[in-house]
């Protein structure tokens, strides 16, 4: 397989699940203490992060959640944000100057603030009040902090069962997705690397993720022109653009908006012939019960995702490491 290392992410996932004892032990000191609500803050892919871990608690917990953009919340503030507001965010290199002026604000304002700083020296990371530095894993590392949450407020009954699963499980069953899901990446790469324009649908706790890899990704690094979309609203306006040989991808999960994301996969054959499903359903998870895989659906495409940057990179010749403009002019 092209720029796959089964070791390398074996030991990375791995490494991620067991952080849970330091993220226990921040969270458990917060609730503790008490707090007033939860805000996951962060702009770009942070905030598509943060909006995963907002729909993921929703359904479940009565803790008063919400994202805010680090951006306009510098412009704008938010009211809900108080000494009492627990807020999280993740930074790879700790130097994003939207979300470190927004940390300033929130220190100024008295709110305790966890962050996930992969970069361990990085000013940002003694910004927060408590700070743990590991790379890579973000949804995982904000999805364990919101289980945490719900646990400890009696919301989350099932969650020693969940978790013991993913410790013995989750790493190894996941790495035989991307190797599952190459043969097919490759197709698909092969089909849409030279899209014009792509169009992304995506629902439920994969809707950031779907926005965050449109954007992040695609447009980002790959310099692919893109569109995301929410499925529950591709029928009010954008499949009034989509044609016979429009390129179009479905991100179907397995949480409970699930049917959101179907209803576009029954109704779009009558309009495109060019359109693609990426359904966690296909790949199996065998050391994951039935009841638990809406919650790690998002990690299944991701996989299925990173295998397709892979072989788009490879066949346009373009790393995706390479920026045009992102911290490269000022701005």
């Amino acid at each position: 397989m092209l720029k796959f290392d089964e070791k390398k992410l074996l030991d990375n996932l791995q490494g991620g699940l067991e952080l849970r004892p330091q993220i226990n032990e921040v969270v458990d000191r917060v609730h503790n203490e008490g707090y007033s609500n939860v805000c996951w803050l962060g702009i770009g892919g942070t905030y598509a992060s943060s909006m995963q871990a907002v729909v993921h608690m929703k359904e479940r917990s009565a803790i008063e959640t919400f994202y805010e953009n680090a951006a306009v919340f510098l412009t704008t503030g938010n009211k809900r944000v108080t000494d009492k507001t627990l807020v999280v965010i993740s930074s790879v290199t700790g130097s994003t100057q939207e979300v470190v002026d927004a940390v300033k604000k929130c220190n100024e304002i008295g709110a305790r603030v966890f962050g996930f700083i992969d970069k361990a020296d990085a000013p940002l990371a003694e910004m927060c009040d408590y700070t743990i530095s590991y790379p890579l894993n973000e949804q995982m590392k904000f999805f364990m902090v919101a289980d945490r949450l719900m646990n400890l407020n009696g919301e989350y009954d099932d969650y020693e069962e969940y978790y013991s699963q993913l410790d013995k499980n989750f790493a190894k069953d996941l790495v035989e997705v991307y190797k599952k899901a190459d043969g097919f990446a490759e197709k698909f790469a092969l089909k849409h690397h030279e899209d014009e324009m792509h169009y992304f649908v995506g629902a439920g706790n994969q809707w950031g993720a779907t926005y965050s890899y449109a954007m992040c990704y695609w447009e980002e690094q790959h310099w692919l022109k893109t569109k995301s979309i929410e499925a529950q609203e591709f029928f009010h306006g954008m499949f009034e653009i989509v044609e016979r040989d429009t390129p179009v991808t479905i991100h179907v999960t397995e949480d409970s908006q699930r049917a959101l994301s179907q209803r576009v996969v029954d109704f779009i054959p009558q309009i495109c012939a060019n359109y693609t499903v990426i359904d966690a359903k296909d790949y199996d998870m065998p050391g994951i019960s039935e009841k638990h895989r809406g919650n790690i659906s998002p990690f299944i495409i991701h996989a299925v995702n990173d295998r397709i940057d892979v072989h788009i990179e490879n066949l346009n010749r373009h790393p995706m490491e390479i920026r045009r403009y992102y911290r490269q002019l000022e701005y």
